[in-house]
């Protein structure tokens, strides 16, 4: 009679390498494919030519928005919109139009961040000229009326030049705030001009 002693080692060896064949199987086993485009990047909608107002709280009408083209994708709820063009509106305040060649909206429609030859224009008062920034990039924060960027910035108004790193915009208090690096030329009301 054979001794048990001797057949537990084949036996275990056996039982040890069917246990690593079914764990190598469903190691590098793939999922299954889902085919249902739940995972895919494309658009559920495709909106030309649109134009969006959004209305505060009284009635107001506090801001359009114009795009040549708008994008909404299910899979992260984000929209892309092509040639944005934000326009803020107020009865007392000169109009401020913010623009740029794209537009990512985030899922929650709070902020909208501008790329691409972006730029910032408020309208001429009668006290002063119309005001123009241009910058690479520009986040907006629509319902806040404010914005920022960490890009360089480039204003002009008139013959003043004003150039920085970084600017924080509030459209309620008609402020723009460069955060380093400024460098400026203005142009006096008060200079008399030199005569030939």
């Amino acid at each position: 009679m054979k001794s048990w002693g001797s057949a537990i080692f084949p036996l275990t060896l056996m039982l040890a390498l069917a246990g690593l064949t079914f764990w190598l199987r469903y190691a590098i086993e793939l999922p299954e494919e889902r085919h249902d485009g739940k995972h895919r990047h494309d658009a559920d909608y495709v909106i030309t030519s649109p134009q969006i107002r959004k209305l505060d709280h009284t009635g107001r009408l506090q801001y359009t928005l114009n795009a040549r083209e708008i994008r909404h994708y299910p899979d992260d709820d984000t929209t892309d919109v092509s040639k944005p063009r934000l326009a803020y509106l107020h009865p007392t305040r000169p109009t401020v139009t913010m623009s740029a060649a794209r537009g990512h909206v985030s899922r929650d429609g709070a902020q909208v961040d501008f790329t691409e030859n972006v730029q910032i224009e408020r309208a001429a008062t009668r006290k002063q000229a119309p005001l123009l920034a241009t910058m690479s990039e520009l986040t907006v924060l629509p319902d806040d009326e404010k914005a920022f960027t960490k890009s360089r910035v480039l204003i002009t108004q008139g013959k003043s030049r004003l150039t920085g790193v970084g600017m924080n915009v509030n459209q309620k208090t008609q402020t723009y705030v460069l955060e380093s690096q400024a460098v400026g030329q203005f142009e006096s009301k008060h200079a008399k001009s030199a005569k030939p």
